[in-house]
C-alpha cells in the first residue's frame, strides 16, 4: 500500500513542461484571434458573418448547444455517481466538474457572441417574460453556472488543505493561496459531516438544474412549431444526446490527463472499462431517440417535414447527417461492445470521434430547419438561400472551444485533478479490509 505522503506528492498539481507551455500558448494565440474577430463583428456588424433572414442562428447557436450540451457531463456522471455511492467514481468526478463548469461558462459566453448588441444584453433580464422559454434559459444558465462552481469548490476542500502543507516549503506563495481558499478546513468530525451533507445536496441541485437547462434549451425550439423541431420528444432527445456529448468529453479528458500527469495506477483501465460500458448506454439511449425524431415522420411527413428529411437523408446534408449518425453513434456502439474497445487508447479516439459527431449534430439540428421556413423562401438574394459560416464565425467559434479548453487546462495545473484525500482514504480502507480478509 502507497504511504499518504507519496498519494499526496502523487495528485498534487505540478507545473507544465514545454509542451504544457506551448499547448497553453496555442490556445491563447486561438483566443486573441477570435477576440479581434469578434471586435471587428461588434464593429462592422452582423453583415461580417452569413446569417441573414433565414438562416438568423447558424454556427453559434449550434456552439451553444454544444456547450450547454457537454456542461450535462457535471450531472449525468457526477451526480448521478455520487447519488448512488459507486466508489469507482472517485478519479474522475473532479475532471467531470471541470468540464462542467468550463462548457456551462463558455455557453453564457457564446449566447452573448451571437447578440447583434451585446450592449443591450441586460435588457434580456429588464424587460423579461416568464411565458418565453428564453426567459428561463437567462435564468437557468447563471444559476447552473453557480452550481456547478460550488460542486467543484466543495470537495476541493481537504484538498486545499493537503496541498497547502505540501507546498509550505517548495512553494510558500502557492501554499498561501491554497490556505486561503481551504476556508480553515481542518478534517474535524463536524466539519466532514456538514462537508459531505453540502455535496450532497449540490449533487442534488445539479441534475435538477442540469435537467431542466436541457429541457429549457428544448422547448426554445419546439415551441417555435417550425419544420424539424416541432416534436414533444424534443427535450428527452436533447437530454440523451448531451449524455453522449458529455460522457466523450469525459473519456477524451480523462485519457489526456492520465498519460501526461502518469496517473495510470489511479486512473486504471478497469475505469476506462466502465466508462466504455456508460458511454455505449447513452449512444444506445440516444441512437433510440435519433429513430424515433425521423423514422415516424418519414412516414407521417407533410410537404414541409418531407423536405426537410429529403435534404437530411438525400440531400445536402446527407454526408454530415450520415457522419453524426453512423461515425457518431453507431460505430462507437459497434466498437464498445468489445472489451479491446474499451481500452484507453481506443477509448480516447472512439471519444474525440462522439465530441465531433455531437457538435456537427448540433449543427445540422439548427440550419436545414431554418432553411425550411413556413413560407417557400422566394424573391431573395440566392446567398439567402443556403447557409455556411463565414471566416468571422469559423475564428469566433474555434476561439470559444480554444477558450474552454484553456479554462480546463489551467484548473488541471493548479488543482488536483484526482480527489486526493477521498483517494487515500478510499485506498487505506481497501487495504484495512485486505488485512482483516487475511488475518480470517
Amino acid at each position: 500500500m502507497k504511504k499518504f505522503d507519496d498519494i499526496v506528492s502523487d495528485l498534487a498539481p505540478r507545473e507544465f513542461g514545454k509542451t504544457g507551455l506551448a499547448w497553453i500558448g496555442f490556445l491563447v494565440v486561438l483566443v486573441i484571434l477570435g477576440i479581434v474577430a469578434y471586435a471587428d463583428q461588434v464593429i462592422q456588424g452582423q453583415k461580417v458573418t452569413n446569417m441573414r433572414d433565414y438562416a438568423l442562428w447558424g454556427i453559434y447557436i449550434s456552439n451553444f448547444v454544444f456547450f450547454v450540451a457537454t456542461s450535462f457531463v457535471g450531472s449525468a456522471t457526477v451526480a448521478i455517481l455520487r447519488l448512488t455511492n459507486n466508489s469507482w467514481r472517485t478519479p474522475l468526478v473532479r475532471i467531470a466538474e471541470i468540464i462542467t463548469l468550463a462548457c456551462i461558462v463558455m455557453a453564457g459566453i457564446t449566447i452573448t457572441i451571437d447578440m447583434a448588441r451585446p450592449d443591450r444584453v441586460m435588457n434580456l433580464f429588464i424587460h423579461a417574460r416568464l411565458q418565453s422559454p428564453i426567459t428561463w434559459d437567462i435564468i437557468i444558465i447563471p444559476t447552473f453556472i453557480v452550481i456547478s462552481l460550488l460542486m467543484l469548490y466543495f470537495p476541493l476542500l481537504p484538498d486545499f488543505a493537503l496541498m497547502k502543507k505540501h507546498f509550505e516549503t517548495s512553494k510558500p506563495r502557492l501554499s498561501r493561496w491554497y490556505g486561503r481558499l481551504s476556508l480553515k478546513w481542518t478534517g474535524s468530525s463536524a466539519q466532514k459531516a456538514l462537508h459531505s451533507r453540502s455535496i450532497m445536496v449540490l449533487s442534488v441541485l445539479i441534475l435538477i438544474a442540469g435537467v431542466m437547462l436541457q429541457t429549457i434549451d428544448a422547448w426554445l425550439f419546439s415551441t417555435t412549431y417550425r419544420t424539424g423541431w416541432d416534436s414533444s420528444a424534443f427535450a428527452p432527445y436533447f437530454i440523451s444526446g448531451a449524455f453522449v456529448a458529455g460522457i466523450g468529453a469525459l473519456v477524451t479528458v480523462i485519457y489526456i490527463v492520465r498519460r501526461t500527469r502518469k496517473l495510470e495506477e489511479y486512473i486504471t483501465e478497469g475505469h476506462f472499462d466502465k466508462m466504455g460500458k456508460l458511454l455505449t448506454l447513452a449512444c444506445i439511449i440516444y441512437l433510440y431517440f435519433n429513430i424515433n425524431e425521423y423514422v415516424i415522420p418519414f412516414f407521417t411527413a407533410k410537404k414541409g417535414e418531407d423536405a426537410h428529411l429529403e435534404s437530411l437523408l438525400t440531400g445536402h446534408y446527407a454526408g454530415l447527417f450520415w457522419f453524426v449518425t453512423l461515425a457518431g453513434l453507431v460505430l462507437p456502439i459497434f466498437l464498445l461492445l468489445f472489451k479491446k474497445g474499451r481500452k484507453p487508447l481506443p477509448m480516447f479516439f472512439i471519444g474525440i470521434v462522439v465530441v465531433i459527431g455531437s457538435w456537427w449534430k448540433r449543427y445540422i439540428i439548427i440550419t436545414p430547419t431554418l432553411l425550411e421556413p413556413f413560407m417557400p423562401i422566394q424573391g431573395v438574394p440566392e446567398s439567402w438561400r443556403t447557409y455556411f459560416p463565414s471566416a468571422h464565425e469559423w475564428i469566433i467559434t474555434i476561439a470559444t472551444l480554444a477558450m474552454a479548453l484553456l479554462i480546463i487546462t489551467l484548473l488541471v495545473r493548479f488543482l488536483p485533478a484526482v480527489p486526493v484525500q477521498r483517494t487515500a482514504d478510499e485506498m487505506e480502507t481497501k487495504a484495512e479490509a485486505s488485512l482483516k480478509k487475511i488475518a480470517s
